[in-house]
């Protein structure tokens, strides 16, 4: 079994990417800063001998460096991250940080101490309102903030060290994630984990624009398990893999379903669309079937009867 190293371990991909690692047998390495993790996330993962969790900032000068040559793992999985399109454009500054900088840090660290493979989160974000659904890896790259530039970027700098100093560089870019721990208080969190608190409170919904944008939503437990792939598949070339589903869903069909579920909650409000965000977002699977041999397998209906009748979804402390 293999040693991962998880950057953003106690966040919402990176908890359920932690889980799905020592169900499989390996032995973790996580840090976090807690800033916008949760250690109540990792309450499974820490009762288990396999995993050590360091409540550290990987951007402060040598800590990455340091943890990466006293753990000296197989793979690392870079999930740490500002996960916020309006956080990135009202903090351009703190998003270069958080993603571009700490990229850097990662792909070095990797050459330092002979890291054999990177595991990136990156994201559909890169592509902007891409003028072809699905969306292709091959499709023109336009992104609208200065989140989704930074996860382009982060992907041409981490493939560019694996390719000259010889590691594998896995650059996954998630489409729209959702399921448990995803944190609904925050002002970035998915639309699904909010959508889910606010029926859940007997309040209508806010919709930004007329709800009849598209995404891909793809469930976390997937998304977690195409990390897993991605770091310990044997003989994995570098490259790049949308990690969806190639099913579209509205925010209206969204709200259609939490309103069958909620019949006396009021119908949505809407609002004027947010600066930055994108209209239809609907990604091809193929790449990642073939490098990864990864499919989806929970649908949104099956995930959001999940979130309905489970427990309420907690929130970041």
């Amino acid at each position: 079994m293999a040693k991962i190293f998880v950057t953003g371990a106690a966040g919402f991909i990176g908890s359920h990417t932690t889980d799905c690692l020592l169900g499989k047998g390996h032995a973790v390495v996580g840090v976090d800063n807690l800033r916008t993790g949760n250690k109540g996330n990792l309450t499974g993962a820490l009762r288990s001998s396999a995993f050590v969790l360091h409540v550290k900032d990987i951007t402060e000068p040598g800590v990455l460096a340091a943890l990466v040559a006293e753990g000296r793992p197989d793979a690392i999985i870079h999930l740490a991250a500002l996960v916020s399109v309006p956080e990135s454009i009202a903090n351009p500054a703190l998003n270069f940080s958080l993603n571009v900088e700490a990229s850097q840090l990662v792909a070095e660290a990797a050459r330092e101490h002979g890291v054999k493979r990177v595991v990136f989160a990156s994201s559909a974000a890169i592509y902007g309102d891409a003028a072809e659904q699905p969306i292709r890896e091959s499709a023109e790259k336009r992104p609208v903030s200065p989140y989704g530039a930074a996860k382009l970027a982060s992907e041409d700098l981490l493939l560019g060290h694996g390719a000259c100093y010889g590691f594998t560089v896995r650059c996954q870019r998630y489409f729209n994630v959702f399921g448990p721990r995803q944190d609904p208080s925050s002002p970035y969190s998915g639309v699904i984990s909010i959508f889910a608190r606010s029926y859940r409170a007997g309040q209508p919904v806010t919709m930004f624009g007329d709800g009849r944008q598209t995404r891909d939503f793809i469930a976390v437990r997937d998304v977690a398990r195409a990390n897993v792939l991605a770091a310990t598949g044997p003989g994995l070339a570098s490259g790049v893999a949308n990690i969806c589903t190639g099913r579209a869903t509205s925010l209206l069909d969204l709200a259609g379903i939490f309103a069958a579920a909620y019949p006396g909650v009021a119908s949505p409000v809407h609002r004027p669309a947010r600066s930055g965000d994108i209209l239809h977002s609907l990604g091809d699977p193929a790449a990642a079937v073939a490098a990864l041999g990864f499919t989806a397998c929970t649908g949104v209906a099956e995930g959001l009867a999940e979130l309905i009748s489970g427990p309420a979804v907690s929130v970041h402390t």
